[in-house]
């Protein structure tokens, strides 16, 4: 990475690094919670399964995002964990986000019911892990994950801004860039991989590169890319 990228990545990480950015982003979402625990009106689990849904659910229009997390919290009633353990889950094949449907958060929520019943936390999951516990879905070691490494960020950077950094057994060091399409355009735009495959390999890549610039916490250079996609103009989608 040259001089310049490297100034450029520094100044939009410090820059973006700034809750007044992430109001309407589905991050909003696990902050309630977060700000609810801390008055004692919630417990970690309902933090952990609001970051799971509303990372699930980041994936298209942010308006449409934030539009149908509201609706999954309202049918809640704003208690995700006591929902999760009721057993009492709607349960149909309606859509609650894109192809998104009702049946599939019954399952998440059965398969978070049968963990919490052994487990405490989700920390312990790996990636992988939490693609075919939780999500149900196929084992796969090249997959960016990026829903799940995006919650994995969300949960343990801790520098009090807009991560909440509630996971203290995970070092931030160990996260990766969650990857997207514009998140990897941003970085191909910035010479930060080459790689024509959007797997979890690319995802390293560039995470590596900003280990170059922040060694301690890598992901902070998701805020640097979010900056440079800001400044384009770029939609307010997520992929």
């Amino acid at each position: 990475m040259d001089a310049r990228t490297k100034e450029k990545m520094i100044l939009w990480a410090e820059k973006f690094n700034d809750p007044q950015y992430f109001i309407e982003d589905p991050i909003s979402f696990p902050k309630k919670f977060e700000a609810r625990m801390r008055e004692g009106r919630a417990v970690l689990q309902d933090v952990e399964i609001a970051a799971v849904f509303a990372a699930h659910f980041a994936w298209g229009r942010r308006s449409v995002i934030l539009r149908d997390c509201e609706r999954l919290f309202d049918e809640m009633g704003w208690q995700p964990y006591e929902y999760v353990n009721s057993g009492c889950w709607r349960d149909d094949d309606s859509s609650v986000h894109r192809t998104v449907k009702w049946s599939d958060t019954a399952r998440i929520c059965k398969r978070l019911k049968e963990w919490y019943s052994w487990h405490g936390s989700l920390e312990s999951l790996t990636q992988d892990e939490m693609r075919t516990t939780i999500f149900r879905q196929k084992s796969d070691l090249k997959a960016a994950n990026k829903k799940i490494n995006m919650m994995r960020r969300w949960m343990v950077r801790d520098d009090g801004k807009v991560d909440l950094g509630l996971w203290t057994d995970t070092d931030k060091k160990e996260l990766i860039i969650p990857l997207d399409v514009h998140v990897y355009e941003q970085a191909v735009a910035n010479g930060l991989t080459k790689r024509k495959q959007k797997d979890i390999v690319t995802a390293r890549e560039i995470t590596d590169a900003f280990k170059e610039i922040f060694p301690d916490d890598p992901c902070l250079g998701d805020f640097a890319l979010f900056g440079y996609g800001v400044t384009r103009g770029s939609e307010q989608t997520e992929e």
